[in-house]
């Protein structure tokens, strides 16, 4: 049984424009999610695309004004918000994006010792911060006093601590160094060897590719395709998705394509699949409703010439 499965996951978010008019915005569409235990699942996929939303979705932390349809299944248990604020911190742990997460009133030991659930605390956090080379004297500090490598350090530690059976790591490589980076995605391998399952949300296919069993591509607030990583080579053959494919030949060390056009916004959304502007495969059929998510060797894939 997948430890988490995100099925037809709809969002949007009732807001007031000009003249104090009520509109509804509709920012993911029946977006699609497969994860199972110890494995790494990259989300990848441009700014807008709907990633940071998804993992606020699967935690329970989005805005009051969101609208949510569409079902989330943990451990086959229907994901609600009451089992949610139960899982959070403890089942399902959190690696956000910024530092700022911490909260700075309170000391980098004190951060990571409310998350232990098994053991003793101070020993636990004594632990961990050893595991990631974190001075004795860091868990004295205040957020403010910590390097941003340190905090970034604590906030894994404390994931690691919770010993979470789901982790979500929101962009952790942006800005990093090359070094930086291996760090990150080396303590993501050991929170899999660890057992644990991973989703990576990244817009960096390429550090992605490093660590990931899975990837999931979004675009424009849909899922178009989840495929084995090993399926990232060549020229993209295996991949089956145009908007996959276009991916994969724009990074540098493959075609370096331009894709022409631009990602559409939530108010400006296309009929049918949202990728057909930009497709060179697109037909008139495309434009008549988005595509269910289909199996298509070995992958799924929201593409009806996909084959």
């Amino acid at each position: 049984m997948p430890i988490l499965e995100v099925k037809q996951l709809s969002i949007a978010f009732e807001q007031y424009g000009k003249g104090l008019r009520q509109e509804t915005l509709k920012v993911i569409h029946r977006l699609e999610l497969t994860m199972n235990e110890g494995e790494i699942t990259a989300v990848v996929g441009s700014s807008g695309s709907g990633k940071s939303l998804l993992a606020h979705a699967i935690l329970g932390i989005l805005p009051q004004n969101a609208k949510v349809t569409g079902e989330m299944k943990y451990d086959g248990q229907r994901l609600t918000p009451s089992l949610q604020s139960v899982l959070r911190g403890k089942e399902i742990a959190f690696i956000p994006q910024s530092v700022s997460y911490l909260d700075p009133l309170m000391k980098a030991g004190r951060h990571v010792r409310l998350a232990v659930r098994e053991g003793k605390p101070a020993e636990e956090q004594r632990r961990v911060f050893e595991q990631y080379r974190l001075p004795r004297q860091a868990e004295k500090l205040y957020p403010f006093q910590l390097s941003g490598g340190m905090a970034r350090r604590v906030l894994v530690s404390t994931a690691v601590v919770s010993k979470a059976r789901l982790v979500i790591a929101d962009e952790p490589t942006p800005g990093l160094d090359p070094a930086a980076i291996e760090e990150t995605l080396r303590w993501l391998r050991e929170l899999k060897e660890d057992g644990s399952a991973v989703l990576l949300i990244t817009h960096d296919l390429e550090a992605a590719l490093q660590v990931a069993d899975q990837v999931a591509v979004l675009y424009a607030g849909t899922s178009v395709e989840q495929a084995p990583a090993a399926d990232f080579a060549g020229s993209g053959e295996a991949l089956r998705h145009p908007y996959s494919r276009a991916l994969w030949r724009a990074l540098p060390q493959n075609d370096f394509a331009p894709l022409a056009g631009t990602q559409p916004t939530p108010r400006a959304l296309p009929p049918g699949c949202l990728f057909a502007p930009r497709c060179s495969h697109a037909t008139a059929a495309c434009a008549q409703e988005l595509p269910e998510q289909r199996a298509v060797r070995g992958g799924r894939v929201r593409c009806i010439h996909a084959t």
